[in-house]
């Protein structure tokens, strides 16, 4: 599991719904644009044609801080 956010035994956890559904949109932005996959050998955005690089995790910040 990616996420600690869901399982309550950690200090991770989210007391509000907002912030669970902030992590979660985080975890899920840096899945498909940052991470390098294995199987694949390039990211799931990429696959597709959405993105044509891998991107940073700064790069990442910046366009979802706009």
């Amino acid at each position: 599991m990616q996420m600690r956010r869901f399982t309550r035994l950690t200090n991770d956890f989210s007391k509000k719904v907002e912030s669970l559904k902030a992590a979660a949109h985080q975890n899920l932005a840096r899945y498909n644009f940052v991470r390098l996959h294995k199987a694949l050998r390039i990211s799931p955005a990429t696959a597709p044609g959405v993105s044509y690089r891998l991107w940073t995790l700064g790069e990442l910040v910046e366009q979802t801080s706009r």
